[in-house]
């Protein structure tokens, strides 16, 4: 059950601690089986709700999760652990093609925006009990919502994607809630959702997105929100289209009461059209980050849904940051003014390169996939050996373990600081790292 480590305790708190110090330590490994409540409450001295305020506490934290009768376990992937730590770092002179960054040299220059930022605010500096989004800002923010399809609803600002994406499910969902997530999809996510005690239900996806099915067995077996990255999925390089948004928006009108939350990063460097799901649920949301287009540091995403969901997320904003910084509000207002990204030529970009590799990837046998965004993924039989040979061969990719719940292993490769050039010798290098070495089985 738990080996030889010792729960100490006699308060829930400190019990709940003390688990949990072992989860961080590694000394209780993911799937460990926990004592019955009464059986550890015995062994303490303590009353058995007292164990069981405590295992409520660890799987609200996302450290342990209970199957009924089968007992409370660690979990396989508890949230103290995050998926970054499965980082590969390149070897001496090698090549990072791990990171999932944009190319620096597509992000615009910030001094002047930066500047008019500073000169607004000694204009008139921001107080409390102003308004959280600025006007300019949020008009145009609203300007391409709408000419991007997204039904209209309230407008609000949070520090990133995921702040966002955070801001929208504890509006909704209580831990033990299922959520249903793209899989492969992004590791932060996937660690994310844990966290907040909720239950990940793993949903297939192609180069379209979601699969219906898998996302109508994900409902059946009680997902109270699905989560979909529109375009630029990370790591396949999905991209929702036309005919998969419909089929996915005729399913979810069947399930009204299932909250639906499009993620589009991929906004400012995907020249594909954006097709959304909210609007069919009672409630919904978009996420919209500047991060990919116009620099990860500026740490703005908006975010727009129901009025009930935004009225939640605004209202309890107000009460821990209370909003995001005016001056880069300020900043991304006059980024966009000033036109300082061509969309069409920054897609385009990524899009070569990322082009180039799964057509070279092609004609080695090796079948990729990247239909848009800064990644290609390479379904592998033997992840660590893929790893483990491109290192020798002087890259880092990055393991597909990051991004996987239930589905099958993969490699991703980040192509955004690429050259077209060295296309070739790096699909040579892949090739030869997702072959099985001679008389390897993988029955």
């Amino acid at each position: 059950m738990l080996g030889d480590y010792m729960v100490t305790g006699t308060r829930a708190s400190e019990i709940a601690a003390s688990v949990e110090a072992g989860v961080s330590a590694g000394e209780l490994a993911p799937g460990a089986l926990l004592p019955p409540m009464r059986e550890l409450a015995a062994r303490l001295g303590v009353n058995p709700n007292t164990v069981a305020a405590a295992y409520r506490t660890l799987r609200e934290r996302g450290v342990i999760e209970t199957d009924g009768r089968r007992g409370s376990r660690v979990r396989a992937r508890p949230a103290t652990t995050a998926r970054e730590s499965l980082r590969v770092a390149p070897p001496p002179g090698g090549r990072d093609a791990s990171h999932g960054c944009p190319d620096p040299a597509l992000l615009p220059p910030l001094e002047a925006a930066l500047a008019a930022a500073a000169r607004r605010y000694a204009e008139r500096p921001t107080l409390y009990g102003d308004d959280p989004v600025v006007p300019d800002l949020a008009a145009a923010a609203r300007a391409g919502l709408a000419a991007d399809g997204v039904p209209e609803g309230p407008l609000a600002l949070a520090s990133g994607a995921l702040d966002a994406i955070e801001r929208v499910l504890t509006a909704h969902l209580r831990p033990g809630d299922a959520v249903a997530v793209e899989d492969p999809g992004w590791g932060s996510l996937l660690d994310l959702v844990p966290a907040l005690g909720l239950r990940i239900l793993p949903v297939a996806v192609d180069c379209e997105g979601p699969r219906p099915e898998a996302v109508a067995g994900a409902i059946a077996a009680g997902a109270r929100a699905l989560l979909v990255t529109a375009r630029a999925q990370n790591p396949t390089g999905a991209a929702v289209g036309a005919e998969r948004a419909a089929a996915l928006r005729a399913l979810l009108a069947e399930h009204p009461d299932v909250l639906v939350l499009d993620d589009d990063h991929g906004h400012g460097i995907v020249d594909l059209p954006l097709h959304p799901l909210g609007g069919v649920t009672r409630h919904w949301a978009l996420v919209r980050s500047v991060s990919k287009a116009y620099g990860p540091d500026l740490r703005l995403a908006l975010l727009t849904g129901d009025p009930v969901t935004l009225d939640r997320v605004r209202g309890r904003q107000r009460l821990g940051p209370g909003w995001v910084s005016r001056v880069l509000q300020y900043a991304v207002a006059e980024l966009w003014a000033s036109g300082a990204v061509d969309p069409v030529a920054v897609s385009r970009s990524y899009a070569r390169r990322r082009d180039a590799l799964v057509a070279a990837l092609a004609e080695r046998g090796v079948a990729a996939y990247g239909r848009s965004g800064l990644n290609v993924w390479v379904p592998v039989a033997d992840e660590t050996g893929a790893v483990a040979r491109l290192l020798a061969a002087g890259w880092a990719v990055a393991p597909g373990a990051r991004f996987r719940v239930a589905s099958g292993p993969g490699i991703r490769i980040t192509v955004s600081r690429l050259a077209v050039e060295e296309v070739p010798a790096l699909a040579d290098v892949v090739a030869e790292a997702v072959r099985p070495p001679r008389g390897a089985r993988y029955d």
